[in-house]
This record gives C-alpha cells, sequence and structure tokens, in this order.
C-alpha cells in the first residue's frame, strides 16, 4: 500500500470551475514512484531538495494563473458518513468494477485509502496505477507539490502512485497529507500498464470522467442554515437557492483584497439537498471570512443572468465590510459568536398595559457633542445604556429602538440588507463581535434597570442590491411589477423559505440578544400571498402568534410605509397576540386639538379604540402616540400648518413657524402639555419619541431625514425641564393609578360616566362641540381590600377637555361620599402649578363652577376630606 506525505503548507491560487471533457492533468511532480511505497518526510526532503523557500517562491497567484486543467469532477456518487467523521464514496469504472475512496483525519493528518475491486482487465501481468493530483477550488489548476525542473509553464504527467494488491480482484493505494494543507480536492484517473505493452489503459468513472473526492471538506448538513459551528470546531456552510445551477463557496484570508484565498465548488450531487446547498469544513485557517457567488440565480424576464459578485450569506451571524471603497464587499466572518456572560439577566416581562414606550434612534440619541460621551461611545448601543438615567427621569419602562439591522446608509435604517446581525455603524469602532456584545450589554443594563428593550423590524422589504436578489429572486421577492411590489424590492414574505428565515431572525434576536418584542414596520404588507393578494389568514403573522420560543415576546404591527412615508389600515389578523401602533388614536386626537371632527371619536380612543381591540384583545393592545419618527415632532406640530403639512393635522396655533408673540407661544405650549396629557391618561400603551420632551424641530419638515441628533443642552432649557417632569408626573400617574389607567380589558359602564358643560350628556352628533368630560369611577365592590386600596391610592377621577378658543365654566360632578376634588393638572396654568402630586387642597367646589381656559385640559381625583 503506497503513502505519500506532504510535509508543507501550500497556498492556495485557482480561477473559476471551467471544466470540459479532456482528461489530460497537468504535472505536479515529475516524478514517477517505484515499487517502494513508504516514503518519509526526511526522505523526501533528501531527494527532491525540497525546501519552503521553494515553495514559497513559485505558489504564487500569478505563477499558475494560466495552468488550465481540464479534469471534470465527478458527480453521481455514494457518500456514507461515519462515526469516525470519516467519509466513504463509492464509484463505478466505466469499464465495470468499483472504486471505493475512504478519507479520515487522524493525529492532524489526513488518509485518503483508495480501493478498487473487481476491475476487469486482460493479462494476469498488468499493472495499476493512479494517476493524480489535488487543486483546491476547481479542476483548473491543481496545487503545486514538487517545482523541482519545473517552471510555471511546463506540463507533463502527474503523480503516478502503484496500487499494492490487496486481495484476488482487490487493489488498494494510500495517500497521507498535513492537516494545514486542507481542505481540497483530490482528482485521479486509473491507468493500465500491461507488460511489455508500452501503451496505457486509462480508466475513468462512469461518467467517462475522472474520479474526484474532497479532503477536509465535507458534504456538510442542510441545517442549520448559515454557518454553523460542531463541538470539535468544524464548521457547516448552508445556503438556499433553488434557482441557482450552481454556488461556489468564497473563502477570504484578508480582508482587504478583492479575490478571495479558496473558491470551492459545490457538486449539487454531494453537496446539495433539496433546494438547500451545504458543505462541511475542518479547517478555517487561514480563512477569516466567507460568501457564495450563485450561478444562473438571477432571472429577468426568463432569462439566466451569471453574476461575478461574491454574495453574503442571509444567515451569516456576524458580518463586515471586506475592501472598503466605493462598492464595498459585505462579508460573513468566519468566528464564532464572542462569549457574553448573561448570568443575573432578568426580562422585566412586564405587562403590556404598564408599558410607557420611549422610541429611540441609536446613533441620533447620544451621537450630539452635548451628550458628552467619549466618541467610541456617542451614537452607539453603549450611549444608550450611558443614559439610562434618561428614561428613569422620564419614567418609562420600555425602549423601541429603530431598527438596528444593516441598512442602506443613502436611505436609512428602514431599508435593511440583512436579518441576523445588528449593524456596525452602532458599535465601537465598527468592530463586529464588539458590536454584538456592546448590544447585549445594552440590554442586559436596562434589564437590571427594569427597563424592555423592543425592537423595530423591517422583514417586507429590503435595500437595492442585496445579495437576496442574486441567490434566489424568484423565491425570496415578489416578481409582480402589476402590484408595483417588484419595484419596492418587496419580499414575498409568505412563500416559505421567507417565513422560515423571518422566523429564525426573531427567535435569534429573542435567544441571543434577549430582547423583548418586536413592532414590525409596514405589517399590512405581511398578509400578502404570492400574487400580492391579501390572506385571511396569513401563514407568518400565524406562525410568529405560535412560536414558542416567541411566546413571552410582545409583538406590535405598525402600518406605517417607509416608501410611501404613510399608513395603511387594514384589520390585522391577531389570534390575540398582536398588538398595533394606533394610527386611530394619533389622528383623531390631533383634529380633536385643533378643533375638529366628533368628541365622540375622542371618546373612543380615550376608553381603548374598541372599535379595533375589542375583538379578542382589549386596551392593552393599542400603542398609542401623538408624534413619530417621521412626520413632524411634536413642538413643530403646534408650529406650522402650512398646505403642505396637510395630511399632517398640525395647527400652528395662530402664526406660522417661529414667533415672540406671547399669546401664540402659551398656545402651543398648552397645546404641547394637552397632547401629552390625552396621551398618558388614555387606555393604552403611551409611546413617546425621542426629542419631543425638549422641543426638538425638524424645521416644519415631515421628513425622516431631517431629523437632527438630539441636542442634551436642550433638556437644561425652561421647555426641557418642565415637559420632562410633566411626563415624569404622568408616568407616576398611571401607576398610581393603574386601577383606572392601566387597564388590560374595557372600562364597564359602572366606571365611566361622560358629561357636557353643566353636567348634562355630551353632544355626540355636534360637529361644533369642542368639550368632553368623563368621570372614571373606582370599582365599589365593598370589600375592605378595596375601600383601603382606594384611600390610599385615591377615588374617582375626572377628566374634562376644552378645545375650544374661549373659557368655559364647567359644573363639576358630586365627588363620592366623604370626598373632595383636588386638582392634579390644569394644563392652562403657568409651571410649576399646572400639575402637582400632591393636588391643590385649596380647590372646592363651587356652584358657579371650575373655570376651563381656552385650549386646555384638567384633571381632578377626588380624596377623603
Amino acid at each position: 500500500m503506497a503513502t505519500f506525505s506532504l510535509p508543507f503548507t501550500i497556498q492556495s491560487h485557482f480561477i473559476n470551475c471551467g471544466a470540459t471533457k479532456s482528461p489530460k492533468l497537468i504535472d505536479t511532480s515529475h516524478r514517477v514512484y517505484g515499487q517502494r511505497v513508504a516514503h518519509s518526510l526526511e526522505k523526501m526532503a533528501a531527494e527532491r531538495s525540497l525546501n519552503h523557500g521553494e515553495v514559497t517562491k513559485y505558489a504564487t497567484k500569478d505563477s499558475f494563473r494560466n495552468h488550465i486543467m481540464k479534469v471534470y469532477a465527478t458527480s453521481g456518487v455514494s457518500v456514507v458518513q461515519t462515526e469516525q467523521r470519516s467519509s466513504i464514496y463509492l464509484f463505478r469504472t466505466e469499464v465495470g468494477g468499483h472504486v471505493k475512496v475512504f478519507v479520515g483525519k487522524k493525529n492532524l493528518k489526513y488518509s485518503v485509502h483508495v480501493e478498487v475491486s473487481s476491475l476487469p482487465l486482460s493479462g494476469s501481468e498488468n499493472k495499476v496505477v493512479m494517476s493524480w493530483g489535488i487543486f483546491k477550488s476547481d479542476s483548473s489548476h491543481f496545487m503545486p507539490l514538487n517545482f523541482e525542473n519545473s517552471t510555471p509553464d511546463s506540463r507533463s504527467k502527474t503523480v503516478e502512485t502503484p496500487f499494492a494488491r490487496k486481495s484476488l480482484d482487490s487493489l488498494a493505494a494510500q495517500l497521507d497529507f498535513e492537516a494545514s494543507m486542507v481542505p481540497f480536492y483530490l482528482s485521479f484517473l486509473l491507468k493500465s500498464h500491461p507488460d511489455g505493452d508500452s501503451r496505457s489503459l486509462v480508466i475513468r468513472s462512469h461518467r467517462n470522467a475522472s474520479f474526484c473526492v474532497p479532503v477536509g471538506l465535507g458534504s456538510g448538513l442542510p441545517a442549520p442554515l448559515g454557518l454553523s459551528f460542531a463541538a470539535d470546531g468544524s464548521m457547516n456552510f448552508a445556503l438556499f437557492s433553488q434557482s441557482a445551477e450552481g454556488v461556489v463557496l468564497c473563502l477570504y484570508d484578508d480582508t482587504k483584497v478583492d479575490q478571495p484565498a479558496l473558491q470551492i465548488d459545490l457538486d449539487p450531487y454531494l453537496n446539495k439537498s433539496g433546494d438547500i446547498w451545504h458543505a462541511s469544513m475542518d479547517n478555517a485557517l487561514p480563512f477569516v471570512s466567507y460568501g457564495y457567488q450563485c450561478k444562473g440565480g438571477i432571472h429577468d424576464k426568463g432569462n439566466k443572468l451569471q453574476t461575478e459578485h461574491i454574495l453574503l450569506d442571509p444567515y451569516a451571524k456576524i458580518i463586515g465590510n471586506a475592501n472598503p471603497g466605493v462598492l464595498p464587499k459585505i462579508l460573513g466572518k468566519l468566528i464564532k459568536k464572542p462569549t457574553f456572560d448573561w448570568s443575573g439577566d432578568v426580562h422585566p416581562c412586564t405587562p403590556m398595559e404598564k408599558l410607557v414606550v420611549y422610541r429611540v434612534n441609536v446613533a441620533r440619541f447620544t451621537k450630539h457633542k452635548s451628550s458628552k460621551l467619549p466618541n467610541d461611545i456617542a451614537g452607539t448601543f453603549s450611549g444608550i445604556a450611558e443614559k439610562l438615567h434618561h428614561f428613569k427621569d422620564l419614567g418609562v419602562n420600555a425602549v423601541l429602538l429603530e431598527p438596528v439591522f444593516p441598512f442602506d446608509e443613502e436611505k436609512g435604517p428602514y431599508f435593511p440588507f440583512h436579518f441576523f446581525s445588528a449593524t456596525n455603524l452602532y458599535g465601537p469602532s465598527g468592530d463586529p463581535a464588539a458590536t454584538i456584545n456592546s448590544m447585549k450589554e445594552m440590554v442586559k443594563t436596562l434589564h437590571a434597570n427594569g427597563i424592555e428593550v423592543l425592537l423595530e423590524v423591517v422583514y417586507t422589504h429590503t435595500a437595492k442590491g442585496v445579495a437576496l436578489r442574486e441567490i434566489d429572486n424568484s423565491s425570496y421577492y415578489f416578481g409582480g411589477e402589476d402590484e408595483g411590489l417588484g419595484a419596492r424590492d418587496a419580499l414575498n414574505c409568505n412563500y416559505p423559505i421567507v417565513q422560515q428565515m423571518i422566523l429564525d431572525s426573531l427567535c435569534h434576536w429573542v435567544t441571543e440578544f434577549h430582547v423583548d418584542g418586536f413592532c414590525f414596520i409596514n405589517a399590512p404588507l405581511l398578509l400578502k400571498g404570492f400574487h400580492g393578494e391579501y390572506l385571511s389568514r396569513p401563514p407568518l403573522v400565524e406562525a410568529i402568534a405560535f412560536d414558542p420560543l416567541l411566546a413571552k415576546a410582545k409583538i406590535i404591527a405598525d402600518s406605517w410605509d417607509p416608501h410611501d412615508m404613510v399608513s395603511e389600515e387594514i384589520p390585522f389578523p391577531h389570534w390575540k397576540r398582536w398588538a398595533e401602533i394606533n394610527t386611530k388614536f394619533c389622528d383623531d386626537v390631533r383634529k380633536f386639538l385643533r378643533g375638529e371632527n366628533l368628541i365622540s371619536a375622542l371618546a373612543t380612543r380615550l376608553c381603548g379604540s374598541g372599535d379595533v381591540f375589542s375583538n379578542g384583545r382589549g386596551p392593552a393592545f393599542s400603542f398609542n402616540f401623538i408624534a413619530r419618527n417621521f412626520g413632524v415632532p411634536l413642538v413643530d406640530l403646534v408650529s406650522f400648518s402650512s398646505t403642505e403639512l396637510a395630511s399632517q393635522l398640525s395647527w400652528n396655533c395662530g402664526e406660522e413657524g417661529p414667533t415672540n408673540k406671547s399669546v401664540v407661544l402659551k398656545t402651543r405650549l398648552k397645546q404641547i402639555r394637552n397632547f401629552l396629557f390625552i396621551l398618558f391618561v388614555s387606555l393604552g400603551v403611551p409611546v413617546l419619541n425621542m426629542g419631543d420632551e425638549c422641543g426638538q424641530s425638524s424645521g416644519g419638515s415631515p421628513s425622516y431625514g431631517d431629523r437632527k441628533p438630539l441636542d442634551w443642552n436642550a433638556l437644561s432649557t425652561g421647555f426641557g425641564i418642565q415637559t420632562t417632569k410633566f411626563i415624569s408626573f404622568l408616568s407616576s400617574l398611571r401607576m398610581r393609578r393603574s386601577d383606572l389607567l392601566q387597564k388590560r380589558n374595557f372600562l364597564g359602564e359602572d366606571n365611566i360616566e361622560w358629561h357636557g358643560i353643566d353636567q348634562s350628556p355630551p353632544k355626540w352628533e355636534d360637529p361644533s362641540s369642542r368639550f368632553l368630560a368623563m368621570t372614571l369611577k373606582v370599582d365599589k365592590d365593598g370589600s375592605d381590600s378595596s375601600s383601603e386600596l382606594s384611600a390610599l391610592k385615591g377615588g374617582d377621577l375626572f377628566v374634562a377637555f376644552n378645545a375650544a378658543d374661549h373659557s368655559e365654566r364647567v359644573i363639576l360632578p358630586p365627588p363620592p361620599a366623604e370626598m373632595a376634588w383636588v386638582r392634579l393638572v390644569d394644563t392652562a396654568l403657568p409651571f410649576p402649578g399646572f400639575f402637582s402630586e400632591d393636588g391643590d387642597p385649596a380647590l372646592e367646589q363651587e356652584e358657579a363652577g371650575y373655570e376651563m381656559k381656552s385650549h386646555s385640559c384638567v384633571l381632578l381625583e377626588a380624596r377623603r376630606a
């Protein structure tokens, strides 16, 4: 049995696969091995005078660029994986008989054992040899083994290793290789040399091709998708592509070079199961990143196009830029996820009805120099954790992060190109591993302070030029231009493989990053079927609702479409799991405070939007907002109302833009207080927007791109101080009066009473009515515990809203027995008296009533005298 040992490490260089029918091989040694089959490393070195310097000299990319080796990779081979991680390949020859190849690893060496049996050869004196060579990616370039007397352009025979007879009809040979050389392919032919005949018979496989087996490269497994690591350190690659005719795994040893160091053509017979292409590799060194090439993966009006692009693995967990420049490559990293100590981390698991949410953009939150954070922390996940005190000052218990997926930097975070990693822009120095741990540290820090982390996610479309297009356009994307979806790079969310990718992504963020929930941007597109039609029971939405790993995660549908910057209202199937961003709340409150709409619309929003959430859910599923990250911010909502902003339902309070008029400024200040007050006294989840607490302005522009980083100095202004304190007061009020203001279920008839100005019923159908009042009544079940609780928290609440431009004298309802009304809020009073936790004990009911100023809101609480 022949043993051939290769003691040196060889750098691989090659070109893409260009296999043809020619059986000729390029010479790799200039030496035919004789009958002696055992060769030691020392003897090889002595006989060949081979030294590492010679190998380094010739083993360059340019040395063998023009060497064309035309040998066909064998397909249709049976493969058996053994428990010792060895592989067995079974071939049939073109003349009959069988070739069995065993590839195994032991003590940092790979052995290839070849057995030939039942080979029908005439004559008893036939000598059979194995003519072989090794190559890295395809049969275009063999790796050099010996350069003695050779030149880069030399062509001659391959290495020939004789077989030893194992039995009457069986021959065997063995080759050994250093582990540092893998992965590579061994390609060989059989040659029979009859005694006394100068001619030789070349024997190929039954497909008239060379025998070819991978060494250090296994067929791999189709699951899980992406890059995964086994306990022994070996790696498995798996990629879905239904339309690709071929897939090339591209490995880089330097992220600064244009071309990969190694390209491995995946054999559709060995490396494909269904529509999943897969491979395994024992040794990653010296490779640091990877990507794919898909052949025939693009379909344009029925025409298949070829691509030379190196494509990002959609399931890569750690990604980074390679070859920075005009068109930087994005590649997956060949590293395990960094370790992180989650010990002691506990999800707050805050009930939805008790949430107070703060929407924040990671970069803009601390990027401004006024944050006084170091440059490597400002604008990052770590910056969020550093400003923890701001969330606590406001009284919020959940942050809603704008999308953190890698995105098109020109179009913004709502146009992602990857779903399993956080953008390196939000990490220290752009390091992907450090970014991962910094986000995890942020989550852990917020959890330790009782604050949940929710993510806005975009799964309905991608940025242009994303790898998914070239991997499998017809599976991942809508193709119908008629619906306008194809031009929007809209993902076919309910197609099985896309649905699975979205579910896998969500579970990844829950298990790896411990996030507490997701807000799905452009959620109506999640409801569309293969042809753009709306589905009554969309598989993806239902699967998310019932996925066990997402059982404790909050899932919220947001109808906002980043393409049109509008919200599409559509009944959303929920299975009593899906909450929704309530656009109707925003619109109706804005209309009321600018003197429009029926007061019944406001009443519906105050009570939790029963027209939307009464079918098996409740007010806790309504995420209410006044202003958000698109459209005008809160201060602009009361400062601009030009015709271009008609859709914003804003009102400038008497003068457009900045002004010095005290009357206008007072009205604007009252309106801002009114918006915040209504947001917090309404049933549902209040959602604050970053910067509204300090009057951050976009100059009247509704464009998302015109939003500026948060100016922390603005929090120290008079407006910033009083608004921040008012929000904190309202948050505390909701918590203290959770019996009336934080309800998972709708209020009963006994818990609410509506009033007009003089205690008469409200003028529900009068479009000119601008006043509405309500009394929220505590449950009176007669139990001692309930009485004690009421005494501790307070009694009934009286809430009144006056959107008219004149004062109203309101007749108050009688307070409960042995109680009196105290004023907690009057938005028309000057700071600091317009709100008080203790209440105003001097307030007493008078027959003349309580005077409410124009554009104001009032909150009274019944307390024991």
